[in-house]
């Protein structure tokens, strides 16, 4: 089998196998792309266990979003990307209008490529406790209460412990959890957004599985969102002690601080109807 880049994105995955294999499809995988509000999407669905062991994905659905129209500050561009991610959300992970969620951000605030997840929830509007306490106010809301567990080397514990913990604590109907990826293509740094039906395994892309986070383990739907951040520096040179190596932006604080909010703001606009950036910009702020 040929010796592929690390990545994450499905979308990598499938169009590298494609190319080795020199097949327009590959058997057990769909792939197409679509354009929504002037950013382009692709989405990939692995299909059954001959694309799930062709790609190293379980079987599920994986949209990219590009943030190029963003990057390039076009008109709109922030509200037309968190409403597409918004979009993407709802399509991968449908609630009924009742049902409660726990919005988990995995990470290290302390590593800028790994802090994704924890800055992203910054930007997410949580509501268990005001719709507790002022029902009157905030009663029409969904209720979401989100999670940063942080990681096992500051804390001592599992990440997925952790969030396993919280899930039979407060028994929410879904999970969204947030994280930051590896890819193996440089233009995909920082300008790509990941959403999956599948949950996730963290730590993956750079050779640093951890326990799962998915429907089997949690017992509930579990909807994954992710930015890539790092790309294997072997993929980048000849050179055999890049093996080693991981390789991130000069300007990741920017990418991770900007694409932090969008995914906070996507998965609000996704959660509670009727909200806008400009409601979210005033009720976050």
């Amino acid at each position: 089998m040929p010796n592929f880049p690390r990545t994450d994105l499905a979308v990598e995955a499938e169009a590298l196998h494609r190319s080795a294999a020199a097949v327009t499809e590959l058997p057990g995988v769909r792939a197409a792309q679509t354009q929504r509000r002037g950013f382009a999407v692709t989405q990939v669905e692995v299909l059954d266990a001959a694309g799930s062991e062709a790609l190293c994905k379980p079987i599920g659905r994986y949209d990219t979003l590009d943030l190029t129209p963003l990057l390039r500050r076009a008109d709109d561009a922030f509200e037309n990307a968190a409403q597409t991610l918004s979009e993407l959300l709802r399509a991968a992970l449908p609630l009924m209008p009742e049902a409660s969620v726990l919005v988990v951000g995995l990470g290290n605030r302390a590593i800028t490529p790994d802090a994704v997840g924890p800055d992203a929830m910054q930007s997410v509007f949580v509501t268990r406790h005001l719709r507790a306490q002022l029902p009157e106010q905030f009663g029409h809301f969904r209720s979401v209460a989100a999670l940063t567990p942080g990681v096992l080397g500051t804390t001592g514990v599992e990440s997925a412990e952790l969030v396993r913990a919280m899930t039979d604590r407060l028994r929410p109907d879904a999970v969204i959890v947030v994280d930051a990826l590896a890819c193996a293509e440089p233009d995909r740094l920082g300008r790509t957004v990941q959403l999956t039906d599948t949950g996730i395994t963290p730590g993956s892309g750079v050779g640093n599985d951890r326990a799962e986070l998915d429907r089997t383990t949690l017992g509930v739907p579990v909807a994954a969102i992710g930015l890539p951040t790092v790309i294997d520096a072997g993929s980048l040179t000849d050179d055999p002690r890049a093996e080693r190596m991981f390789v991130t932006p000069r300007d990741i604080d920017a990418v991770v601080r900007d694409a932090a909010k969008l995914i906070g703001y996507g998965i609000d606009l996704a959660l509670h109807d009727g909200l806008t950036v400009a409601d979210l910009d005033l009720l976050l702020s």
